[in-house]
């Protein structure tokens, strides 16, 4: 056979988060590599090559976003809580649930 053929590279989906890490250090452009997760680092690497990614219908769910809001709410909660006023520390309660929901449904 031909050994001048291009040995194919892997799809970036296929990859693991290590080897992502070693492709995006070689592009050069990418900073913070090791503390991306694999969706970053398949999103720096496109940015790096070029490539344009299609907008799929389905929004991508930003777990660390979340965690955040949730910390937040937690806050509100325990300050609603502390003035006494039961029916928003309901509503907060009822948002925290069904953040974390969302939390375990990207995971």
């Amino acid at each position: 056979m031909a050994k001048n053929e291009e040995k194919k590279e892997k799809p970036l989906d296929k990859m693991t988060a290590k080897e992502l890490r070693e492709l995006a250090l070689t592009t050069g452009e990418a900073t913070g590599v090791h503390a991306m997760n694999k969706a970053e680092l398949i999103a720096a690497i496109k940015e790096a090559r070029g490539i344009v990614e299609e907008k799929s219908r389905k929004k991508d769910i930003d777990v660390r976003a979340l965690k955040l809001k949730i910390s937040e709410l937690r806050d509100k909660l325990e300050q609603a809580k502390e003035a006494g006023n039961i029916r928003l520390s309901d509503a907060y309660r009822r948002r925290i649930s069904n953040l974390k929901k969302k939390t375990r449904r990207a995971a």
